[in-house]
């Protein structure tokens, strides 16, 4: 296992990198939102467009995700997903002062950095996947907890830019975010890279959609999705309201402990997930996600309210690199197209799950926790599902 790791540590490293880039991509550009405002004139109506925009040109990029790596191959989407990420992040800090309306500049900006972050979405489960580890389901766990500590470290860091440098220079940190992109192209271009299956034999979309396990696992990957980021966007809506935090203070409090929480369980599967079942551990992590929900619905108290909020990260951990891990053992010849499917799935239950939430809310004379009660509904979904997936398991091996 040692020597193995070692072969493929370059692999593992491009990787991780990768999905710090996907981290870099999703949380850079909202902390400039205000100033996109102020220094550009651009209505908030149409700054919130920009994440909107983001999540759709994903779920493009995973819909056609699966042809174009057939064609190109993983070693030249990987670079490609790098190159455009880092180019995107680049243009940023430069196409809104060059072309006649910033809006337009933010937007293409977004456009190519989203595509990067799609591909790398799709791509980097899988390459890593076919790397022939042991307990793939613990390094599948690590490998995603890098998104958890790049959210961690764009929010931090970039907040200690703003607080030394001031935010008049903040052309300057999309342009130092994207050397991580650009650098890591080096790494993909040199670590060795297996093929996910044999030629021939990868399962296609309609196939996929025929196969009880895998229709199991889209439900299940889209109420992920919908109970992580609905809890995680209204996170700071939270922090501020239950414990009386500044605005400020609880935007960058809030989606911090929430991603800290769910980076620390990925770790954990990861070192001892071995020792665990999979799908119990899910299992108990639904439950717990249910808990979550009902407790920042209900609860009369603003710290247990916040606690509540905070063990949420901690119980969706598991969630999304679990499915992928689930599947994937259990259909080995899924390929391309099942990594693109699923991370679809992730990313539509991404974007509705907090508009969901937001709009009960709203329905409700803005009542944010009648909001998070409908939330519930994900993870009993959830629960459901990995319930699902275990007895078609058991039936499988059965017959």
């Amino acid at each position: 296992m040692t020597n193995m790791k070692n072969k493929y540590s370059r692999t593992l490293t491009a990787c991780y990198l990768a999905f710090i880039t996907q981290a870099i991509t999703a949380n850079l550009t909202p902390l400039l939102f205000l100033r996109f405002h102020t220094e550009f004139g651009i209505s908030l109506g149409r700054i919130a467009l920009i994440p909107i925009l983001f999540f759709v040109t994903q779920i493009t990029v995973d819909l056609i995700c699966a042809g174009l790596v057939r064609s190109i191959g993983y070693r030249m989407g990987a670079l490609l997903s790098e190159a455009l990420a880092g180019l995107g992040l680049v243009g940023l800090a430069f196409l809104p002062f060059i072309l006649p309306d910033p809006f337009a500049g933010i937007i293409i900006s977004t456009v190519v950095y989203a595509v990067g972050s799609g591909l790398i979405e799709v791509l980097a489960s899988p390459i890593v996947e076919a790397c022939p580890f042991e307990n793939k389901a613990s390094v599948m766990s690590i490998l995603h907890s890098f998104y958890c500590w790049g959210c961690v470290g764009v929010i931090l860091l970039s907040t200690a830019f703003f607080y030394v440098f001031g935010l008049d220079h903040w052309r300057w940190l999309p342009c130092i975010w994207a050397l991580i992109p650009l650098i890591n192209i080096v790494n993909f271009a040199v670590c060795p890279i297996e093929s996910l299956t044999e030629d021939g034999k990868e399962m296609g979309a309609k196939q996929l959609f025929k196969t009880p396990l895998f229709f199991l696992g889209i439900i299940l990957m889209v109420c992920a999705g919908s109970s992580e980021l609905a809890m995680a966007q209204w996170f700071s809506a939270f922090a501020e309201s239950a414990v009386g935090l500044p605005k400020t203070t609880g935007d960058l409090v809030g989606p911090c402990l929430f991603a800290v929480a769910m980076g620390i369980c990925r770790v954990i599967y990861g070192k001892f997930g071995r020792k665990m079942e999979l799908t119990a551990f899910m299992l108990g992590s639904g439950v717990l996600c249910l808990a979550c929900y009902l407790v920042a619905s209900l609860s009369g108290s603003p710290v247990v309210c916040l606690i509540g909020c905070v063990v949420c990260g901690f119980s969706v951990g598991i969630m999304w690199p679990g499915t992928i891990s689930i599947l994937s053992d259990k259909l080995p010849s899924g390929g391309t197209a099942m990594f693109a499917l699923l991370a679809m799935a992730g990313d539509i239950g991404g974007a509705a799950g907090p508009g969901i939430v937001g709009l009960i809310a709203q329905i409700n004379n803005d009542d944010l926790k009648k909001g998070m009660l409908a939330g519930a509904v994900f993870p009993l979904v959830l629960i459901l599902s990995v319930v699902g997936i275990k007895l078609k398991s058991r039936s499988d091996r059965k017959s």
